[in-house]
């Protein structure tokens, strides 16, 4: 896996503010993307929509789609948080059906990634903010980050 990067004479020719955004070599796109064997490319995430934690590489969609599986939530955003111990750490942002509890989000997570993915911090919140054409808003979800409005579970199982 890792971040396409694109070159060539039609790539683009700038930004109003940056006249000349591939002077220095290929365009980052910031899609981080995989290659299967027979020459598929697949988009996995955005490299910013990437939690680095303990100095592993976790993918905000795929613990999005963890959390989704779950009956009782009904939309999931994940982002990273700062963390004393790791760096950043996991936050699951939760809208839930019911009386779904952090416990039983993160049994369901243990139960189908590995350790270091699972999120850390869960906020149960009332909607996600998204913008008109439906993208998560994940950075007023991290400039919202309240220790105090949020459950830290502890590390160990």
């Amino acid at each position: 896996m890792g971040e396409l990067l694109l070159r060539g004479a039609s790539v683009m020719a700038g930004y109003a503010a940056v006249p000349d955004p591939v002077q220095d070599g290929p365009l980052r796109t910031g899609d981080l993307v995989r290659l299967d064997a027979e020459g598929r490319l697949y988009f996995v995430d955005r490299a910013k929509d990437m939690v680095k934690s303990g100095g592993e590489n976790v993918y905000c969609a795929e613990v999005e789609r963890v959390l989704a599986e779950h009956p009782g939530v009904r939309d999931a955003a994940v982002i990273g948080v700062p963390d004393r111990r790791w760096g950043e750490a996991v936050k699951a942002l939760v809208v839930t059906r019911g009386e779904t509890t952090p416990a039983e989000l993160d049994a369901h997570c243990r139960a189908r990634l590995g350790a270091f993915k699972r999120p850390r911090w869960y906020e149960v919140v009332e909607a996600i903010p998204r913008n008109h054409s439906g993208k998560v808003l994940k950075r007023e979800l991290r400039a919202a980050h309240d220790p105090g409005t949020a459950v830290r579970l502890p590390e160990g199982g």
